[in-house]
């Protein structure tokens, strides 16, 4: 860290958000059971007791205010359109919070998820943030700029599995927040440390969600006194997709680190699909489900994706080298989907 890097504002916006988290925990946990914002042991749910899911009300609230607060601070900008996109990520995060509160309440069915997905990418396409190329991992030059409707389908396409992805794996305790906390670390490291210029005035936008997801978890991880609910969940989504975007497009940095969760998210996609189910339907297909079922604990499951995020995370630091970061995501998709192979048959061998 050299003499310019604004550690102290750094410092200032995870403090912010980690006592703020802090604090809305314990409020979310009264406030849903008061306003029956609640999940109940049912079906694949095999939580022992009625816990409040009203969790999105620290990650939201803590992120949003520490972003704000980020704002103020006398950190150099060099991103004309900073503002633009940062009105855009508060307003589509706020969005997805205020329909995920509905979504806990009333259980939507499948439309009116879709529709609030894609009226959430739309915020982030209005408000600047949007994929206009990607990085040639053999030329290391970065392709033409796409066709403004490329761009928004694009988009639409990657934040709409985000929020998909971390709602899928927020199945157990702990899991989808400190899976988001590590993508917050490694977008942070690499925005800050790791560009040249560095990005220190977005980099203040990950450390507010570092410090909404720390200060989240030791009211989350197993045995959970709160769950993040729909609320969480989707507006956690739509934060790391947008993130990756603004930071400057990163999206082999976030396919590493939420590697696993995306390709379980593929992988139960496709399977009910090929079953003729909906999709988005809720089951015990999830890899953290088959794991439970084979005998792990919550807390193993959970630990051992945080660390296989992380390895995959650090893999994205410690080289610039774009082909070697396309090695790895090949790598990790070939072990992980051999893993599933295995898991599906020995569950079919077991129905037998």
């Amino acid at each position: 860290m050299n003499n310019d890097t604004p550690f102290g504002a750094f410092l200032a916006v995870l403090a912010v958000g980690f006592a703020l988290s802090l604090l809305l925990s314990r409020a979310a946990i009264h406030l849903g059971m008061r306003w029956r914002l609640i999940d109940e042991p049912r079906g694949r749910h095999r939580h022992r007791r009625t816990v409040s899911k009203f969790g999105g009300l620290a990650l939201w609230g803590a992120f949003t205010i520490a972003a704000l607060v980020a704002q103020a601070l006398p950190v150099p900008r060099t991103d004309p359109m900073e503002l633009v996109r940062v009105t855009g990520l508060l307003l589509g995060g706020t969005f997805c919070f205020l329909f995920g509160i509905l979504d806990d309440r009333f259980e939507f069915k499948w439309l009116p998820q879709y529709v609030a997905q894609l009226g959430a990418a739309s915020v982030a396409v209005v408000f600047q943030i949007f994929i206009q190329y990607v990085n040639n991992p053999f030329t290391d030059l970065p392709t033409e700029e796409w066709p403004h409707l490329v761009t928004v389908f694009v988009t639409v396409l990657w934040m709409g599995i985000m929020i998909n992805a971390v709602n899928f794996m927020d199945g157990l305790d702990g899991l989808a927040a400190g899976v988001a906390g590590i993508a917050a670390v490694v977008l942070f490291i690499n925005g800050v440390f790791r560009l040249d210029p560095p990005q220190h005035s977005v980099g203040l936008l990950p450390a507010a969600l570092i410090g909404a997801t720390l200060g989240f978890l030791p009211f989350n991880f197993a045995p959970a006194r709160v769950f993040m609910g729909s609320s969480g969940s989707m507006f956690l989504g739509y934060t790391v997709g947008a993130l990756a975007i603004i930071g400057g497009a990163k999206m082999a940095t976030i396919l590493l680190v939420m590697g696993l969760p995306l390709l379980d998210f593929a992988w139960v996609v496709a399977n009910r699909i090929r079953l003729g189910r909906n999709p988005l339907s809720g089951d015990r297909s999830h890899l953290h489900f088959r794991l439970l079922d084979l005998g792990l604990t919550q807390r193993q499951i959970v630990l051992g994706y945080w660390a296989f995020s992380a390895l995959f995370g650090a893999l994205t630091l410690v080289t610039t080298s774009r082909v070697f970061k396309l090695a790895a995501l090949v790598a990790m998709g070939v072990l992980v989907l051999v893993g599933f192979a295995l898991l599906q048959v020995r569950a079919e061998h077991s129905n037998d």
